[in-house]
Protein backbone atom coordinates (compact mmCIF):
# COMPACT_ATOMS: atom_id res chain seq x y z
CA UNK A 1 0.00 0.00 0.00
CA UNK A 2 3.03 2.33 0.72
CA UNK A 3 4.22 2.00 -2.46
CA UNK A 4 1.04 2.10 -4.11
CA UNK A 5 0.86 5.47 -2.42
CA UNK A 6 4.53 6.21 -3.15
CA UNK A 7 3.88 5.58 -7.03
CA UNK A 8 0.70 8.20 -6.91
CA UNK A 9 2.53 10.88 -5.33
CA UNK A 10 5.31 10.57 -7.96
CA UNK A 11 3.00 10.29 -10.72
CA UNK A 12 1.20 14.03 -9.45
CA UNK A 13 4.93 15.26 -9.11
CA UNK A 14 5.64 14.46 -12.83
CA UNK A 15 2.45 15.68 -13.69
CA UNK A 16 2.74 19.04 -12.62
CA UNK A 17 6.46 19.10 -14.14
CA UNK A 18 4.15 18.51 -17.33
CA UNK A 19 1.86 21.39 -16.78
CA UNK A 20 4.20 23.99 -16.36
CA UNK A 21 6.39 22.51 -19.09
CA UNK A 22 2.93 22.78 -21.76
CA UNK A 23 2.46 26.31 -20.62
CA UNK A 24 6.02 27.72 -21.79
CA UNK A 25 5.99 25.43 -25.11
CA UNK A 26 2.25 27.37 -25.71
CA UNK A 27 3.78 30.48 -25.23
CA UNK A 28 6.56 29.53 -27.56
CA UNK A 29 4.45 28.28 -30.35
CA UNK A 30 1.92 31.18 -30.14
CA UNK A 31 5.35 33.23 -30.59
CA UNK A 32 6.35 31.03 -33.87
CA UNK A 33 2.68 31.02 -35.03
CA UNK A 34 2.31 34.55 -34.41
CA UNK A 35 5.30 36.85 -34.18
CA UNK A 36 7.71 35.17 -36.54
CA UNK A 37 4.44 34.16 -39.13
CA UNK A 38 5.38 30.27 -39.11
CA UNK A 39 2.25 29.34 -38.89
CA UNK A 40 2.98 25.31 -40.17
CA UNK A 41 1.31 23.55 -37.45
CA UNK A 42 2.07 19.95 -39.65
CA UNK A 43 5.82 20.61 -39.98
CA UNK A 44 5.80 21.35 -35.91
CA UNK A 45 3.92 18.45 -35.07
CA UNK A 46 5.87 16.09 -37.52
CA UNK A 47 9.00 17.63 -36.28
CA UNK A 48 7.86 17.33 -32.64
CA UNK A 49 7.07 13.78 -32.54
CA UNK A 50 10.30 12.74 -34.75
CA UNK A 51 12.38 13.92 -32.07
CA UNK A 52 10.91 10.78 -30.15
CA UNK A 53 13.49 8.77 -32.42
CA UNK A 54 16.17 10.49 -30.74
CA UNK A 55 15.13 7.50 -27.75
CA UNK A 56 16.31 4.80 -30.17
CA UNK A 57 19.83 6.41 -30.36
CA UNK A 58 20.00 5.67 -26.34
CA UNK A 59 18.67 2.11 -26.14
CA UNK A 60 21.26 1.13 -29.14
CA UNK A 61 23.62 2.56 -27.35
CA UNK A 62 22.47 1.37 -23.77
CA UNK A 63 23.03 -1.77 -25.20
CA UNK A 64 26.60 -1.79 -27.12
CA UNK A 65 27.71 -0.61 -23.61
CA UNK A 66 25.92 -3.01 -20.97
CA UNK A 67 24.14 -5.57 -23.18
CA UNK A 68 20.72 -4.30 -22.56
CA UNK A 69 20.67 -1.33 -20.11
CA UNK A 70 18.89 -1.18 -16.90
CA UNK A 71 15.09 -0.21 -18.76
CA UNK A 72 14.88 -4.11 -19.90
CA UNK A 73 16.23 -5.64 -16.99
CA UNK A 74 12.96 -5.39 -15.31
CA UNK A 75 10.80 -8.49 -15.74
CA UNK A 76 13.49 -10.92 -17.80
CA UNK A 77 14.05 -14.02 -15.32
CA UNK A 78 10.10 -14.41 -15.66
CA UNK A 79 9.89 -14.10 -19.16
CA UNK A 80 13.27 -15.51 -20.56
CA UNK A 81 11.58 -18.75 -21.44
CA UNK A 82 9.17 -16.97 -23.83
CA UNK A 83 10.26 -16.75 -27.32
CA UNK A 84 11.54 -13.01 -27.83
CA UNK A 85 10.56 -11.75 -24.74
CA UNK A 86 13.77 -10.08 -24.34
CA UNK A 87 14.85 -7.20 -25.82
CA UNK A 88 18.18 -8.00 -27.72
CA UNK A 89 20.73 -5.67 -30.31
CA UNK A 90 18.41 -6.38 -32.77
CA UNK A 91 15.58 -4.12 -31.14
CA UNK A 92 16.70 -1.07 -33.60
CA UNK A 93 16.03 -3.49 -36.68
CA UNK A 94 12.78 -4.84 -35.69
CA UNK A 95 11.24 -1.72 -34.96
CA UNK A 96 12.57 -0.59 -38.07
CA UNK A 97 10.93 -3.03 -40.20
CA UNK A 98 7.76 -3.05 -38.47
CA UNK A 99 7.01 0.80 -38.51
CA UNK A 100 7.93 0.74 -42.38
CA UNK A 101 5.61 -2.18 -43.10
CA UNK A 102 3.08 0.26 -41.44
CA UNK A 103 2.61 -2.45 -38.42
CA UNK A 104 0.74 -4.93 -40.34
CA UNK A 105 2.73 -8.19 -40.23
CA UNK A 106 3.41 -7.03 -36.69
CA UNK A 107 0.07 -6.84 -35.40
CA UNK A 108 -0.09 -10.56 -36.72
CA UNK A 109 2.95 -12.09 -35.05
CA UNK A 110 1.95 -10.03 -31.81
CA UNK A 111 -1.58 -11.32 -31.59
CA UNK A 112 -0.08 -14.68 -32.18
CA UNK A 113 2.05 -14.67 -29.37
CA UNK A 114 -0.54 -12.99 -26.96
CA UNK A 115 -3.00 -16.02 -28.33
CA UNK A 116 -0.09 -18.30 -26.85
CA UNK A 117 0.82 -16.37 -24.04
CA UNK A 118 -2.95 -16.14 -22.61
CA UNK A 119 -3.68 -19.83 -23.19
CA UNK A 120 -0.45 -20.98 -21.63
CA UNK A 121 -1.09 -18.73 -18.38
CA UNK A 122 -2.03 -20.06 -15.31
CA UNK A 123 -4.42 -16.87 -15.37
CA UNK A 124 -5.91 -18.08 -18.07
CA UNK A 125 -9.01 -15.77 -19.54
CA UNK A 126 -7.52 -12.45 -17.76
CA UNK A 127 -7.09 -9.55 -19.49
CA UNK A 128 -3.35 -8.62 -20.17
CA UNK A 129 -4.10 -5.56 -18.02
CA UNK A 130 -5.46 -7.31 -15.28
CA UNK A 131 -2.95 -9.87 -15.25
CA UNK A 132 0.43 -7.53 -15.02
CA UNK A 133 -1.07 -4.51 -13.80
CA UNK A 134 -0.59 -5.76 -9.91
CA UNK A 135 1.95 -8.19 -8.47
CA UNK A 136 0.15 -9.04 -5.26
CA UNK A 137 1.61 -12.68 -5.80
CA UNK A 138 5.29 -10.66 -5.30
CA UNK A 139 6.29 -11.37 -8.84
CA UNK A 140 6.98 -8.62 -11.55
CA UNK A 141 5.33 -7.63 -14.03
CA UNK A 142 6.02 -9.06 -17.42
CA UNK A 143 7.33 -6.89 -19.74
CA UNK A 144 6.16 -6.48 -23.04
CA UNK A 145 8.07 -7.68 -26.03
CA UNK A 146 10.12 -5.59 -28.66
CA UNK A 147 7.27 -6.68 -30.81
CA UNK A 148 4.47 -6.01 -28.55
CA UNK A 149 6.69 -2.45 -28.10
CA UNK A 150 6.72 -1.67 -31.61
CA UNK A 151 3.27 -2.14 -32.07
CA UNK A 152 1.89 -0.22 -29.49
CA UNK A 153 4.40 2.72 -30.52
CA UNK A 154 3.10 2.77 -34.03
CA UNK A 155 -0.64 2.74 -32.65
CA UNK A 156 0.10 5.54 -29.90
CA UNK A 157 1.95 7.48 -32.91
CA UNK A 158 -1.49 7.48 -35.09
CA UNK A 159 -3.68 8.69 -32.91
CA UNK A 160 -1.20 11.19 -30.89
CA UNK A 161 -0.28 12.60 -34.29
CA UNK A 162 -4.16 12.69 -35.05
CA UNK A 163 -5.24 14.58 -32.16
CA UNK A 164 -2.41 17.13 -32.14
CA UNK A 165 -2.91 17.57 -35.75
CA UNK A 166 -6.71 18.45 -35.10
CA UNK A 167 -6.28 20.40 -32.08
CA UNK A 168 -3.84 22.96 -34.24
CA UNK A 169 -5.87 22.79 -37.42
CA UNK A 170 -9.54 23.89 -35.20
CA UNK A 171 -7.60 26.92 -34.64
CA UNK A 172 -7.41 27.66 -38.49
CA UNK A 173 -11.42 27.80 -38.05
CA UNK A 174 -12.84 28.68 -34.60
CA UNK A 175 -11.57 30.73 -32.19
CA UNK A 176 -9.03 29.88 -29.22
CA UNK A 177 -11.45 30.03 -26.82
CA UNK A 178 -14.23 27.23 -28.50
CA UNK A 179 -11.08 25.05 -29.41
CA UNK A 180 -9.62 25.21 -25.68
CA UNK A 181 -13.13 24.52 -24.30
CA UNK A 182 -13.99 21.84 -26.55
CA UNK A 183 -10.65 20.32 -26.23
CA UNK A 184 -11.36 20.10 -22.35
CA UNK A 185 -14.10 18.17 -22.61
CA UNK A 186 -11.68 14.97 -23.01
CA UNK A 187 -12.10 14.10 -19.73
CA UNK A 188 -15.16 12.99 -20.70
CA UNK A 189 -14.45 10.86 -23.46
CA UNK A 190 -11.77 9.38 -20.84
CA UNK A 191 -13.85 8.85 -18.26
CA UNK A 192 -16.26 6.92 -20.92
CA UNK A 193 -14.26 5.08 -22.65
CA UNK A 194 -11.93 4.11 -19.50
CA UNK A 195 -14.93 2.86 -17.02
CA UNK A 196 -15.98 0.79 -20.59
CA UNK A 197 -12.94 -0.68 -20.72
CA UNK A 198 -12.57 -1.50 -16.69
CA UNK A 199 -9.28 1.36 -17.13
CA UNK A 200 -11.51 3.71 -14.90
CA UNK A 201 -13.65 3.49 -12.39
CA UNK A 202 -16.41 5.27 -12.65
CA UNK A 203 -18.16 7.16 -10.13
CA UNK A 204 -20.66 9.92 -9.99
CA UNK A 205 -17.71 12.07 -8.15
CA UNK A 206 -15.37 11.58 -10.74
CA UNK A 207 -18.34 12.72 -13.40
CA UNK A 208 -18.90 16.04 -11.40
CA UNK A 209 -14.92 16.49 -11.23
CA UNK A 210 -15.30 16.64 -15.03
CA UNK A 211 -18.56 18.48 -15.58
CA UNK A 212 -16.64 21.18 -13.51
CA UNK A 213 -13.70 20.91 -14.80
CA UNK A 214 -15.15 21.71 -18.25
CA UNK A 215 -17.25 24.68 -16.89
CA UNK A 216 -14.13 25.79 -15.27
CA UNK A 217 -12.34 26.27 -18.43
CA UNK A 218 -15.04 27.95 -19.66
CA UNK A 219 -14.99 30.70 -17.10
CA UNK A 220 -11.61 31.29 -17.41
CA UNK A 221 -11.41 31.32 -21.15
CA UNK A 222 -14.52 33.57 -21.80
CA UNK A 223 -13.82 36.20 -18.70
CA UNK A 224 -9.92 35.47 -18.30
CA UNK A 225 -8.64 38.75 -20.64
CA UNK A 226 -8.56 39.78 -24.11
CA UNK A 227 -11.40 37.88 -26.47
CA UNK A 228 -10.05 39.76 -29.35
CA UNK A 229 -9.73 36.11 -31.35
CA UNK A 230 -13.51 35.51 -30.39
CA UNK A 231 -14.42 36.52 -34.09
CA UNK A 232 -17.56 34.52 -35.70
CA UNK A 233 -15.97 32.68 -39.26
CA UNK A 234 -18.23 30.69 -41.69
CA UNK A 235 -16.16 27.44 -40.95
CA UNK A 236 -16.32 27.90 -37.29
CA UNK A 237 -18.77 24.47 -36.71
CA UNK A 238 -15.90 22.32 -38.75
CA UNK A 239 -13.08 23.96 -36.25
CA UNK A 240 -15.37 22.97 -33.58
CA UNK A 241 -15.87 19.65 -34.88
CA UNK A 242 -12.14 19.20 -35.08
CA UNK A 243 -11.55 20.18 -31.32
CA UNK A 244 -14.09 17.85 -30.71
CA UNK A 245 -12.59 15.00 -32.55
CA UNK A 246 -9.12 16.20 -30.99
CA UNK A 247 -10.96 15.43 -27.45
CA UNK A 248 -12.46 11.98 -27.92
CA UNK A 249 -8.94 10.41 -29.98
CA UNK A 250 -7.17 11.90 -26.53
CA UNK A 251 -9.27 9.77 -24.87
CA UNK A 252 -8.77 7.05 -26.42
CA UNK A 253 -4.53 7.09 -26.55
CA UNK A 254 -4.80 7.33 -22.86
CA UNK A 255 -7.22 4.54 -22.71
CA UNK A 256 -4.84 2.56 -24.65
CA UNK A 257 -2.24 2.83 -23.22
CA UNK A 258 -2.83 2.55 -20.18
CA UNK A 259 -5.26 -0.95 -20.53
CA UNK A 260 -2.55 -2.31 -22.86
CA UNK A 261 0.31 -1.39 -20.64
CA UNK A 262 -1.11 -0.88 -16.84
CA UNK A 263 2.38 -0.65 -15.01
CA UNK A 264 4.81 1.53 -15.68
CA UNK A 265 7.53 -1.49 -15.09
CA UNK A 266 6.51 -3.20 -18.26
CA UNK A 267 7.06 -0.96 -20.63
CA UNK A 268 10.51 0.17 -21.61
CA UNK A 269 9.62 3.70 -22.09
CA UNK A 270 12.77 4.95 -24.16
CA UNK A 271 11.75 1.86 -26.31
CA UNK A 272 8.18 2.71 -27.32
CA UNK A 273 8.66 6.35 -27.56
CA UNK A 274 11.39 5.57 -30.28
CA UNK A 275 9.23 3.52 -31.74
CA UNK A 276 6.84 5.94 -31.68
CA UNK A 277 8.82 8.57 -33.63
CA UNK A 278 10.36 6.19 -35.85
CA UNK A 279 7.00 5.70 -36.88
CA UNK A 280 6.13 9.02 -37.23
CA UNK A 281 8.90 9.61 -39.56
CA UNK A 282 8.77 6.84 -41.79
CA UNK A 283 4.82 6.58 -42.16
CA UNK A 284 3.72 10.60 -42.02
CA UNK A 285 6.15 12.28 -44.16
CA UNK A 286 3.64 11.66 -47.35
CA UNK A 287 1.24 14.76 -45.39
CA UNK A 288 4.10 17.28 -47.10
CA UNK A 289 3.10 16.53 -50.24
CA UNK A 290 -0.51 16.37 -49.66
CA UNK A 291 -0.61 19.49 -47.97
CA UNK A 292 1.42 21.34 -50.07
CA UNK A 293 -0.38 20.38 -53.51
CA UNK A 294 -4.12 20.78 -51.83
CA UNK A 295 -2.40 24.39 -50.73
CA UNK A 296 -3.47 23.54 -46.92
CA UNK A 297 -0.10 23.96 -45.84
CA UNK A 298 2.84 25.04 -47.55
CA UNK A 299 6.02 23.20 -47.38
CA UNK A 300 8.64 25.64 -45.73
CA UNK A 301 11.30 25.54 -43.47
CA UNK A 302 12.27 28.06 -40.68
CA UNK A 303 13.80 31.13 -42.10
CA UNK A 304 16.39 32.13 -39.50
CA UNK A 305 18.16 30.82 -36.93
CA UNK A 306 16.13 31.93 -33.90
CA UNK A 307 13.02 30.30 -35.43
CA UNK A 308 15.37 26.88 -35.83
CA UNK A 309 16.47 27.39 -31.79
CA UNK A 310 12.64 28.20 -31.46
CA UNK A 311 11.64 24.86 -32.59
CA UNK A 312 14.59 22.79 -31.52
CA UNK A 313 13.65 24.04 -27.89
CA UNK A 314 9.83 23.04 -28.62
CA UNK A 315 10.59 19.77 -29.94
CA UNK A 316 13.19 18.90 -27.46
CA UNK A 317 11.49 19.81 -24.11
CA UNK A 318 8.03 20.71 -25.02
CA UNK A 319 7.74 17.28 -26.26
CA UNK A 320 11.17 14.92 -26.08
CA UNK A 321 10.89 15.61 -22.69
CA UNK A 322 7.45 16.37 -21.49
CA UNK A 323 5.62 13.42 -23.08
CA UNK A 324 8.05 10.96 -21.75
CA UNK A 325 6.76 12.75 -18.26
CA UNK A 326 3.60 12.43 -19.36
CA UNK A 327 3.57 8.80 -19.88
CA UNK A 328 5.30 7.85 -16.84
CA UNK A 329 2.76 10.32 -14.91
CA UNK A 330 -0.39 8.47 -16.28
CA UNK A 331 0.92 4.74 -15.78
CA UNK A 332 1.79 5.89 -12.10
CA UNK A 333 -2.08 7.42 -11.65
CA UNK A 334 -4.69 6.86 -14.46
CA UNK A 335 -5.76 8.22 -17.54
CA UNK A 336 -8.36 10.78 -16.19
CA UNK A 337 -6.29 12.43 -12.82
CA UNK A 338 -4.06 13.05 -15.68
CA UNK A 339 -6.45 14.69 -18.36
CA UNK A 340 -8.15 16.51 -15.65
CA UNK A 341 -4.45 17.86 -13.79
CA UNK A 342 -3.58 18.74 -17.89
CA UNK A 343 -6.43 20.98 -17.70
CA UNK A 344 -4.26 23.76 -15.10
CA UNK A 345 -2.16 24.18 -17.91
CA UNK A 346 -5.55 26.72 -18.63
CA UNK A 347 -5.72 28.96 -15.48
CA UNK A 348 -1.77 29.11 -16.04
CA UNK A 349 -1.72 30.12 -19.35
CA UNK A 350 -4.68 33.08 -18.47
CA UNK A 351 -2.16 33.82 -15.78
CA UNK A 352 1.05 34.18 -17.70
CA UNK A 353 -0.70 36.67 -20.22
CA UNK A 354 -2.07 38.95 -16.81
CA UNK A 355 1.98 38.92 -15.66
CA UNK A 356 3.24 39.13 -19.34
CA UNK A 357 0.69 41.13 -21.38
CA UNK A 358 -1.16 42.81 -18.96
CA UNK A 359 -4.45 41.31 -19.36
CA UNK A 360 -8.05 41.99 -17.45
CA UNK A 361 -9.37 39.16 -15.69
CA UNK A 362 -12.35 38.92 -13.69
CA UNK A 363 -13.93 37.43 -10.25
CA UNK A 364 -15.26 34.79 -12.44
CA UNK A 365 -11.72 33.57 -13.75
CA UNK A 366 -10.81 32.70 -10.31
CA UNK A 367 -14.00 30.87 -9.54
CA UNK A 368 -12.84 28.51 -13.16
CA UNK A 369 -9.78 28.18 -11.77
CA UNK A 370 -10.77 27.12 -8.15
CA UNK A 371 -13.35 24.61 -10.10
CA UNK A 372 -10.37 23.16 -12.47
CA UNK A 373 -8.40 22.38 -9.52
CA UNK A 374 -11.28 21.45 -7.10
CA UNK A 375 -11.71 18.67 -10.04
CA UNK A 376 -8.25 17.54 -10.08
CA UNK A 377 -8.97 17.17 -6.67
CA UNK A 378 -11.86 15.24 -6.53
CA UNK A 379 -10.90 12.76 -9.56
CA UNK A 380 -7.80 11.57 -6.96
CA UNK A 381 -10.51 10.81 -4.35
Amino acid sequence: MEVEHWRRAMGLLLLLCVVFIWVGSSFLVSNLFGEQEFNRPFFITYFNTGTFSLYLLGAWVSRIRGGGGDTSHRGRKRASSDDGICADSSDVEVLTAATAAGGTQLHRRVEAEDSEHVHSSSDEGLPLVERSTFADDGVEPQKLTVRETALLGVQFSMLWFAANVSQNASLAYTSVASSSILCSTSGLFTLAIGAATGVERFSATRLAAVVASVVGVYFIIEHGGDEADAIATPLAWAGDLLALVSAALYGCYTTLLKHRVGDESRLDAPLFFGAVGLANILLLWPGFFVLDFTGLEAFELPRSGRMWAMVLVNGLVGTFLSDYLWLQSMLMTSPLVVTLGLALTIPLSVAGDVLFKAAAVTPLYFAGALLVLLAFVAANL
